[in-house]
């Protein structure tokens, strides 16, 4: 008799999936490069391909997208018959147009081997057509302020899509449409990705608006990185009784790590001055170079002023893209875009918008100039390096002395990070002073540029300030003479922290400010207008009500010299605001404000005539009618 065959199937094998996995899918899965699954696949598929609820919680660069995007596709594909047209069967929910626009990117390369789906995706005359009764999905994405709602109405009435992928405002206008349908009989699955931060980013009232639109029986899955913050709001989003899957990575000591095995994280004492020199040491002297890099600031215009000095001193063959999220949305797709196909090495100077739930392949490095506001913020900016596997190393700069801090701190969170050692980074000050003097002469080239490092440098301190870590992080500990020359400024900003500090303002820099021209010749132009009106006006005169008003107020009351000064302060700040937007005006915009206001100056004219005149006739005295 013939020994058994007890040969076990490996778990984590995708034919070994109970319900097993459509042939096409199997294909694809093997085509794309996943010989097996990973541990939160393994976990995930099966529950929820069985008509369970599920809650995620896996670190970063587990495979988290694929855990949902295959149910939701089987699903649609084991379905009777085809949707009604205009019926939805799946909606997957992201919070931000990058992690969206990634989703469908995924989703698209998986149905591209489902013939029936891939011939709606792309259909051609030469095509083979399928029977009417032939199922297939058919996505569409919904991004807010890359179309309008009328378009994306437009779009779902003439394609009838059976699944949505989408931001919540965008999905919430859609869903409102008497068009659009997700009843019971044709809902099938509702995804939250990064379901944290949907819940964290102010989308609470706007998913709950959308679920009211939502059949109760259905499936629902939320993913994260940390879902375990936001499983008081798990009621709110409306599970039955979900299954929580938890799948954590152990260190060598046995502890629970939450990022991924292949990712180095480290820190780095650097000065302020230090940090640009130690970014660009280590692009130069990693081993292989990064193909992609992740720098993180922690404000819009700190990335708005950036990106136009670090492209002066990047190495050979670097390139850099900003990505923030006040840049408009075609800008953010497009800078997003260019960063993800890029096949030389470059740079993304970004915020936190690129924090989290981004797969951006061949992330190589991290470095965290600026350390996040939210300490929940410094994983998932780490995550973008070492996903699936790859080796990956994060950096994060602290300054000496009491952000020294920050280290334990996140020990107690357990995510322990360590010194950076290899590679070895050395700054001499020759190095520092040479980086900072030509990151200043760009500055020094173009008043554009002070323009910006000034709001840059404000909204900076503005952040600082409201760390949440604030016993670590404080705006009194801070060094503003070094802080200035890492910023290449020619002078710090006029702010409230600086009043009571007696160093030099100007950092060494001799300038004559009124020399200091524009780059753009029409904005020079306007600035040169704008001193010579203000010149010509001569000192600030109050006028004859303000006069009046303080005659009268000093005449009772003694307290009320410090409102007079109040007024004087806020009548000189908006002086000097007015100046500066008249500054930047063109000359056309400047020529179009001349005849605004002299057209108001003709209505105050006709407007004091009128109640003159009015104020005359109340004095004559009534005589009766005729």
């Amino acid at each position: 008799m013939p020994a058994k065959d007890v040969t076990k199937k490996d778990p984590r094998a995708w034919d070994a999936l109970t319900p097993p996995l459509s042939d096409w899918t199997l294909g694809a899965i093997k085509t794309m490069g996943f010989t097996r699954m990973t541990p939160v696949q393994a976990s995930t598929i099966p529950l929820f391909m069985g008509n369970k609820d599920v809650v995620v919680e896996a670190v970063t660069g587990s495979g988290k997208t694929l855990s949902f995007l295959i149910p939701v596709v089987e699903k649609l594909l084991r379905l009777q018959e085809p949707l009604r047209k205009h019926h939805v069967g799946a909606i997957i929910i992201s919070p931000t147009r990058e992690l969206a626009t990634q989703l469908h990117t995924v989703l698209l390369s998986l149905l591209g081997f489902h013939a029936p789906s891939a011939a709606k995706l792309t259909p051609s005359e030469d095509a083979i057509p399928f029977p009417a009764s032939t199922l297939s999905v058919v996505p569409q994405l919904l991004l807010g302020g890359t179309t309008t709602p009328a378009q994306d109405l437009s779009a779902f009435l003439k394609n009838s899509p059976n699944l949505l992928i989408s931001t919540p405002g965008r999905l919430l206008e859609l869903l409102s449409s008497p068009h659009v349908h997700c009843p019971q009989s044709s809902f099938e699955v509702l995804v939250l990705d990064e379901a944290d931060r949907l819940l964290d980013l102010g989308f609470k009232e706007d998913l709950q608006r959308i679920l009211a639109r939502l059949p109760k029986q259905r499936r629902t899955g939320l993913f994260s990185a940390s879902v375990s913050e936001a499983v008081g709001e798990i009621v709110r989003v409306g599970l039955r009784n979900p299954v929580k899957i938890a799948v954590k990575v152990k260190s060598l000591s046995g502890d629970d790590k939450r990022t991924p095995a292949s990712l180095q994280m480290s820190y780095l004492l650097t000065r302020p001055p230090e940090k640009i020199p130690a970014l660009l040491s280590l692009l130069e002297n990693l081993d292989p170079k990064p193909q992609k890099t992740i720098v993180y600031l922690s404000t819009c215009a700190a990335v708005d002023y950036f990106q136009h000095l670090l492209i002066a001193v990047l190495p050979p063959n670097f390139s850099l893209v900003p990505l923030h999220g006040k840049h408009p949305p075609a800008v953010r797709t497009k800078n997003f875009t260019k960063f993800l196909n890029s096949v030389t090495p470059m740079v993304l100077l970004t915020t936190d918008v690129a924090a989290r739930g981004l797969d951006i392949p061949q992330v190589d490095l991290v470095v965290q100039i600026d350390p996040p506001s939210d300490p929940k913020a410094f994983l998932h900016r780490c995550g973008r390096a070492g996903r699936a596997g790859r080796k990956g190393l994060s950096v994060i700069f602290l300054q000496p002395g009491r952000e020294e801090d920050y280290i334990p701190f996140l020990e107690i969170r357990k995510t322990p990070i360590s010194e950076l050692t290899t590679p070895e980074v050395k700054i001499s000050e020759k190095d520092v002073r040479t980086i900072t003097d030509r990151l200043r002469k760009e500055v020094l080239d173009d008043r554009a540029l002070h323009d910006k490092g000034q709001r840059g440098f404000v909204s900076w301190v503005k952040s600082y300030s409201k760390h949440t870590a604030s016993s670590i992080f404080r705006v009194a500990d801070l060094d503003w003479t070094d802080l200035g020359h890492a910023w290449a400024l020619v002078k710090l900003p006029k702010m409230p922290e600086l009043k009571k500090w007696d160093g030099d303002k100007y950092l060494g820099v001799k300038l004559n400010m009124s020399e200091y021209e524009y780059k753009d010749k029409i904005r020079e132009k306007a600035r040169i207008v704008a001193m010579e009106e203000a010149k010509n006006a001569g000192p600030y005169v109050p006028t004859a009500e303000q006069l009046a008003r303080k005659k009268e107020r000093s005449a009772w009351s003694a307290k009320h010299d410090a409102q007079d000064l109040k007024e004087d302060r806020r009548e000189k700040k908006k002086r000097k605001r007015e100046a500066e937007r008249v500054e930047k005006m063109t000359a056309e915009e400047r020529e179009k404000e001349n005849e605004l206001q002299s057209l108001l100056e003709q209505v105050r004219k006709k407007t004091k005539m009128e109640q003159k005149a009015l104020l005359e006739l109340d004095k004559q005295e009534f005589k009766g009618f005729d």
